[in-house]
């Protein structure tokens, strides 16, 4: 054997605890032999496949097809999520020969002839075979999937589409290394105390241990949420928050290497060019066909339902911190968007006497996760134990065992809180192996679920105390993770997570609703050094403060579908200024006045290299079903097992084996309506 083979722990079978990844034996090297290796072997699963002298059936076509490329999964899913977790160089650098050596063998699958001349015997003589509907939902998604990745394209054309994956693949790839690099590169130094009037003592701390960190005199403040967040909401000098504001809005639009402006119209028009191909106007009309939504008139319908809902009381909230901002400056005082959460903290303050600052000390980290982990405990019966033998990818991340109310085992669980140059910006949860039944031994095998985020770090003097916001971001990843944990079907493509996009975001979301319950906050929520109880008149401020400045919260993430759906809707080639379009694109949900030079594109990686591209929509689509989800845990009560144990079997274990909507009305008993969301954010009585 070959002596890399022998050395290369993906060649192995995994020996840690779970069969979990032995990062701690991963090695730069390791990954494009593996990678190479787990190509030819899933070609020669397919050639298996395809040389079958034996008539096409389900088992030895499409389940044959869905068990190939164990080793080629395994390879991509570690090397894929660290270069989203735990970057370098040496990783980004070889993404650029993986990426686009992928994009070819996912291609000469979907393009195989053979074999999709056999999938679709199968599918077209479906009636001929007793499936079960687990059975007939894999042979139907799987024959889509071939149609939708251009098996039915016929010379040129199945060539062309080659070509274009293969660019898409590279372009949203540079996307995303052109925004870490701006975002990590980028840094306010400050050297004066005067500068930093009004900031509060956390903030300082954080900034001080930035500029140690990176030998600097001084005080460092950079683009990442942690730091950015508390100098646009307490800094005083104004012309320092325009500073750093218009660092971070015109994000790889300079004249540079970073520079993502003709990226954005490459990938948008490529985009176009695939879904064309394919026999589709446009690529939203291509990508809706598999969503809850349908088709973008049922996204437009929704995004001006919301908008016709919210913006006259978005305008009242703009008024009145406008009011508050021109009494402190004059009267010909023109709030910009630098000013907008400086002035909406000090509004909110005033109207409510609360801020992040006061919260913080109750939101202790280690006691935030023992809240979280305690609530899925009190919901479903599950516990979490830390496990100290499971290698982990970072010193900053644990990973944990989880067992089910019986006491089996469940998943294992990697959490990681922090900041830090190879990561990029965001939370995310992800996997770093999915669920399913195996078909020879019968055996349940268990997922290895991860959740990542960008959360306030330690300093020398405090631990990491979180932001109200920051907590319930944790609470929306695991969310996420819930659903992939509790994932109970037979095939690894229907499982978990993987469902339709606009329906995705709804056990996430469903668990921020918790954030504002007192129930839920006096499990945990005590003062990092009296140990005392967050106060139940902190408690209600935090509920009575939970609805301020909504309204131009929900017109700001419309805004962002509007572009999202302005740069999908498209069918033709966009040749234009990308700034120009943008503003036009999301113009009728702007409520401050707009800056020239920023620029959203070309830093919005969710439409641009993730997976977001006509789906942003889905964020609003799933807070109209969680909002009306919440209104059953409300009505009898947030800690309710029989709801809880319903919203498990029905949504969280069933993942993509069925239509979502069939699964959310199983649970729910109805369909859901704007109502729910309209009266959680006090819009309608």
């Amino acid at each position: 054997m070959n002596k890399i083979h022998t050395s290369n722990p993906f060649f192995e079978k995994y020996t840690a605890p779970h069969e979990t990844v032995p990062f701690d034996r991963i090695k730069t090297e390791h990954y494009e032999p593996a990678i190479r290796e787990g190509i030819r072997l899933q070609n020669a699963e397919i050639n298996a496949i395809t040389g079958n002298p034996d008539a096409p059936t389900f088992a030895n076509t499409v389940l044959a097809y869905e068990e190939s490329g164990e080793l080629l999964q395994h390879v991509n899913t570690v090397f894929g999520n660290l270069l989203s977790a735990e970057t370098s160089d040496e990783l980004q650098e070889l993404a650029k020969e993986i990426m686009p050596l992928m994009s070819e063998h996912e291609n000469n699958i979907s393009l195989n002839e053979k074999l999709f001349e056999r999938i679709k015997t199968v599918y077209e003589q479906r009636d001929k075979e007793k499936l079960d509907p687990e059975q007939a939902k894999l042979l139907e998604d799987t024959y889509n999937g071939f149609v939708r990745n251009g098996a039915n394209l016929q010379g040129e054309a199945k060539e062309k589409y080659r070509g274009l994956c293969k660019e898409l693949s590279l372009l949203t790839l540079q996307f995303s290394e052109n925004n870490l690099k701006e975002t990590n590169d980028y840094e306010l130094v400050l050297t004066e105390q005067s500068q930093l009037s009004g900031l509060p003592e956390s903030a300082m701390d954080a900034a001080a241990e930035t500029a140690r960190e990176k030998g600097i005199e001084g005080w460092v403040f950079t683009l990442q949420a942690p730091s950015y967040g508390p100098f646009m909401t307490y800094a005083d000098n104004r012309n320092l928050r325009h500073e750093l504001y218009m660092a971070y809005n015109t994000k790889c639009t300079h004249d540079n290497a970073c520079n993502n402006l003709e990226i954005v119209k490459k990938i948008a028009n490529i985009h176009l060019e695939i879904a064309q191909l394919l026999g589709y106007d446009n690529f939203a009309e291509y990508n809706l066909v598999e969503r809850m939504a349908k088709n973008s008139e049922s996204v437009y319908k929704l995004l001006n339902q919301l908008l016709d809902a919210y913006t006259p009381t978005a305008r009242k909230e703009y008024a009145e911190v406008q009011i508050l901002a021109r009494q402190e400056q004059g009267e010909d005082f023109i709030l910009m968007p630098w000013d907008w959460i400086y002035y909406s903290h000090k509004l909110k303050d005033r109207k409510f006497n609360i801020n992040d600052e006061m919260l913080r000390p109750y939101f202790e980290l280690n006691q935030v996760k023992e809240g979280v982990f305690g609530l899925a405990t009190k919901l479903y019966g599950i516990t979490f134990k830390k496990n100290p033998d499971i290698p982990v990818y970072h010193k900053d991340v644990d990973a944990y065992e989880v067992f089910d109310k019986d006491g089996k085992y469940l998943a294992v669980l990697y959490t990681d809180f922090h900041p830090r140059a190879g990561k990029r910006s965001g939370a995310w949860m992800t996997s770093y192996k999915g669920q399913w039944i195996e078909g020879k031994t019968g055996k349940n095998s268990r997922p290895h679920v991860s959740i990542v985020m960008n959360f306030t770090k330690p300093t020398q003097s405090k631990p990491a105390l979180l932001t109200f916001g920051e907590v319930e971001t944790f609470l929306h990843e695991f969310g996420h993770s819930l659903h992939e944990m509790f994932a109970d079907t037979t095939y690894h493509s229907l499982s978990g997570t993987n469902v339709y996009w606009d329906f995705v975001e709804l056990p996430s979301q469903l668990m921020e609703n918790f954030a504002i319950e007192k129930e839920f906050l006096h499990t945990f929520a005590r003062h990092y050094l009296t140990g005392e109880l967050i106060p139940d008149e902190l408690v209600q401020r935090i509920v009575d403060s939970s609805n301020f400045n909504v309204a131009y919260a929900c017109l700001r993430q419309i805004s962002f579908s509007l572009l999202d759906m302005a740069w999908y809707t498209r069918n033709t080639p966009f040749e234009g200024d990308v700034r120009a379009y943008e503003k036009k694109a999301w113009d009728k949900a702007q409520i401050l006045p707009t800056v020239e030079e920023t620029c959203m594109s070309t830093q919005f990686s969710h439409i641009f290299a993730g997976g977001y591209s006509a789906g942003y929509y889905s964020y609003k689509w799933a807070e109209v079903l969680d909002a009306d989800a919440f209104s059953l845990f409300k009505q009898k009560g947030i800690f309710n097992q029989e709801v809880a144990e319903s919203f498990r079997k029905n949504i969280l274990s069933k993942g993509g084996t069925e239509h979502p909507m069939t699964l959310y009305k199983r649970f729910r008993g109805q369909e859901p309506t704007i109502d729910a969301l309209l009266i959680r954010n006090g819009i309608k009585k």
